[in-house]
C-alpha cells in the first residue's frame, strides 16, 4: 500500500529533475565552429601564415577561446597575433590571448606594429 502511494511522488520528483536538467545540458554544448563575439573582423592581408592558422584553430576550439591581433600596419607590413584555446572562462581566454600576443613584442623588440587587441572570443 505504501509503495502505491510513493510511486506518484517519485514520478513527479523524477519529472522535475528532468525538466531542470534540460537547460543545463543545452548550455554545455560545444563552441566548436563558432566565431563567438567578434569585435573586429580578422584580417590577414596578403599573407598566409601562423596568424591565419591560429584563427582557424580558435574557430575550431570547443571551449572558451580567444584570438588577439595587432591591427594591420601597411607601413611596417607587420602584424602579430596570439590565441588561447579551451580556457575555463571567456575572460581567462581573452587575458591569455592578449598575453600571448604581447609576448611577441618582447621577443622581437618591435615597436611599429601597434598594440594587441582581442578580435574575437567565445
Amino acid at each position: 500500500m505504501i509503495l502505491k502511494s510513493l510511486r506518484p511522488a517519485f514520478v513527479s520528483m523524477l519529472a522535475g529533475i528532468l525538466v531542470a536538467a534540460v537547460p543545463l545540458a543545452a548550455s554545455a554544448e560545444s563552441l566548436a565552429g563558432k566565431v563567438g563575439d567578434r569585435r573586429y573582423p580578422a584580417q590577414f592581408g596578403q599573407t598566409k601564415g601562423p596568424c591565419q592558422q591560429a584563427y582557424k584553430q580558435y574557430v575550431a576550439a570547443s571551449g572558451h577561446s580567444a584570438y588577439a591581433q595587432t591591427h594591420i600596419n601597411y607601413d611596417a607590413e607587420a602584424f602579430f597575433c596570439g590565441s588561447f584555446y579551451n580556457a575555463p572562462t571567456q575572460k581567462a581566454a581573452e587575458e591569455r590571448a592578449l598575453a600571448d600576443c604581447n609576448s611577441v613584442f618582447t621577443k622581437y623588440k618591435v615597436k611599429t606594429a601597434g598594440r594587441c587587441t582581442v578580435y574575437a572570443s567565445k
